[in-house]
């Protein structure tokens, strides 16, 4: 068993037999300079600055061997998985499956859609591409966690107050135990970030727990 005591609200213990880290959404289209995010007006400096935390992260997980996944925001080439509704909300100057700087935007197998190759998945690491927010919804991502006796997760990516909490909430609905690394996660907004840090270890860990990845890194390698 790992107690990483330094956790908060309190400390989180896991056993690494039955943990999975799940990385949201790392991908071009969010975090480079000239993609979708920058379109949007956002600072992709913000999410760029986790990507050595996260990258040190993934290190961790794969030296420990545990369950390693990452998740992609797209859709299939042809939307049939796009509702009007998450298309065409607000007055974006490009919207889900226009052409953009890197391909289709947030389309499935457009350089876009694909992790950032700092953090690309090795052979053997499962790939979800949700269409949606939350990495559960019209995915397989319960039954692969059942399949592998996955119980607690360990949570990095982007962006902290949408798509990362958003599946973090999922997984808490379905009895998951979910730590957020606080420097492996980001948004582009700061407030955002901390006010989402809060509201998830709020109330006894309402929805999980928070913590550093070096106060991680030091409680399982202690």
């Amino acid at each position: 068993m790992v107690d990483v005591n330094a956790a908060q609200p309190f400390p989180f213990t896991f056993d690494p037999a039955t943990t999975a880290l799940v990385v949201i959404d790392m991908q071009r289209d969010f975090i480079e300079p000239g993609g979708f995010g920058e379109t949007l007006g956002n600072d992709v400096s913000l999410l760029q600055a986790i990507v050595p935390t996260t990258a040190a992260l993934l290190a961790l997980c794969r030296a420990k061997e545990i369950m390693v996944i990452h998740t992609r925001e797209c859709h299939r080439p042809d939307l049939s998985d796009l509702f009007a509704a998450k298309r065409d909300r607000g007055q974006p100057s490009l919207r889900i499956g226009d052409p953009g700087p890197m391909g289709r935007i947030l389309v499935a197998g457009e350089d876009g859609a694909e992790i950032i190759p700092e953090l690309s998945p090795m052979s053997g690491e499962l790939v979800i591409d949700k269409p949606g927010k939350g990495a559960f919804y019209a995915t397989p991502l319960t039954d692969q966690l059942r399949q592998n006796g996955i119980t607690n997760l360990i949570f990095a990516g982007v962006t902290t107050e949408v798509c990362v909490q958003t599946t973090m909430r999922e997984a808490n609905d379905r009895g998951y135990n979910c730590l957020l690394i606080e420097d492996a996660t980001e948004s582009y907004f700061p407030a955002f970030k901390a006010a989402t840090l809060e509201m998830v270890r709020a109330q006894g860990a309402i929805v999980g727990w928070t913590a550093l990845f070096e106060q991680l890194e030091a409680a399982w390698n202690d």
